[in-house]
């Protein structure tokens, strides 16, 4: 990370007022820094990793109340949710390596714990103990072949054969070795029908019946939270008998959000974030426009699709709008979601600080990859509102089940202390 993206990250925790004496400057100097009128020097890099860093860690140590792991982590949406609440990351597994430089680039702690790539080939054992598993896993289909035969020879199956192959036989593969108290898994809205509703039905019976967790699940759209039409399912099982109840969720009407909280306003009321923004008045760039081309096609391809009777076609928005689904495909066109300028002018992409408020990120988040990369990102990613008042929800039950399990060790010392001391009898 370089000095300013180490400078955005300090911007998250503290004032321009409280940077400036712990560096020892004044904070017109800071002012300047984040604005890039004038280059940070090279010594700042070193007096944010020293100072202000281990600052911001120690904090959040002081009121750490369970461990969790973060599996196929992407850039951290779960995570960031998570550890609002008190949680502390022990293990992240991250395969794609551009979502890996944006996740250190946001949690440079992540150096002080395990962080793989490839979950499939680690070992469950070597994983560190956890109190709440974290995963969204990717949605494969399941081969049951050879199952049946398997009942009919009375040889031994279940999640090992059903889910050997897939990324969800790595979550239920830790989850039967570390057995996390509480786990959350995340998804998309067709993992319910995905294969005729087989890949599904094989999930819930891994987790309820083979690894014996009480199983919740519902569908959330992220319009409560954000402008975007967005379902995600999500997966809480927990090892005990709880009260958990999603109807403890507290979802602002849809549509109370609109697309104009998240646009670049353009007029001077944000400060520029090149290459995004622009100038005094943080114009977006050019490049986000349309090529003639392109725009041509896309209205042609609408017309084509409409005249034979379906809705194929470009979605064009502006500030009053609900969008569509960002998709990891954004990169290649923009049609699910397109801003008008105007009549008569060719509509834009949203630039990738927009997606990262659609996703609700906030503008502290540091984006160091390429808009390519940052739009397969941020269409990957969860809605993080939506996960942190999931999160809220379970907070209770996640620590009812550590202090249960605290005093079950508890009375457990207490009977080998009396056994002990009969036996001295």
């Amino acid at each position: 990370m370089n000095s300013l993206n180490l400078l955005q990250l300090a911007r998250n925790r503290y004032t321009q007022k409280q940077l400036a004496d712990i560096l020892e400057v004044d904070v017109r100097t800071i002012r300047r820094w984040e604005v890039r009128e004038n280059e940070p020097p090279t010594y700042l890099t070193d007096a944010i990793r020293q100072r202000i860093l281990p600052l911001i860690f120690h904090k959040n140590s002081e009121n750490l109340q369970f461990r969790f792991i973060d599996l196929f982590a992407g850039i951290g949406g779960i995570r960031m949710a998570f550890e609002e609440h008190g949680g502390q990351c022990v293990f992240t597994s991250e395969w794609n390596k551009f979502a890996q430089k944006t996740y250190l680039a946001n949690f440079p702690d992540s150096s002080n714990h395990i962080f793989i790539g490839d979950i499939t080939g680690a070992d469950e054992k070597d994983i560190p103990d956890h109190d709440v598993l974290l995963a969204g896993f990717p949605c494969q289909p399941f081969s049951i072949a050879g199952v049946s035969k398997k009942n009919a020879l009375g040889r031994p199956h279940g999640f090992e054969c059903t889910t050997q192959g897939t990324l969800f036989f790595d979550v239920a593969r830790i989850i039967a070795e570390k057995k996390p108290k509480v786990f959350l898994l995340e998804n998309v809205k067709n993992l319910l029908s995905h294969d005729k509703g087989n890949t599904f039905n094989v999930i819930l019976q891994t987790l309820r019946d083979e690894l014996g967790y009480n199983v919740h699940y519902k569908i959330i759209d992220g319009q409560h939270f954000v402008p975007q039409h967005r379902e995600r399912i999500l997966i809480a099982g927990f090892k005990e008998k709880t009260a958990f109840s999603w109807d403890d969720l507290r979802l602002p009407e849809k549509g109370s959000v609109r697309l104009s909280t998240i646009l670049h306003p353009q007029d001077g009321s944000e400060q520029a974030e090149e290459p995004y923004t622009t100038g005094e008045l943080a114009k977006i760039n050019n490049k986000y426009k349309l090529t003639p081309k392109l725009w041509e096609y896309l209205q042609a391809y609408a017309e084509k699709h409409k005249a034979a009777g379906n809705g194929f076609g470009f979605g064009l928005v502006d500030g009053t709008s609900i969008a569509r689904t960002l998709s990891a495909r954004y990169y290649k066109d923009g049609s699910e979601i397109l801003v008008s300028q105007g009549k008569k002018k060719r509509p834009r992409r949203l630039t990738p600080r927009e997606c990262a408020r659609l996703m609700g990120f906030s503008d502290s988040f540091v984006i160091p990859v390429s808009d390519t990369q940052a739009y397969r990102q941020f269409g990957n990613s969860v809605v993080v509102p939506v996960i942190k008042e999931v999160a809220r929800i379970m907070m209770p039950h996640i620590m009812r089940s550590i202090e249960n399990g605290m005093a079950k060790k508890d009375t457990s010392r207490t009977f080998q202390s009396i056994g002990i001391m009969e036996g001295r009898k």
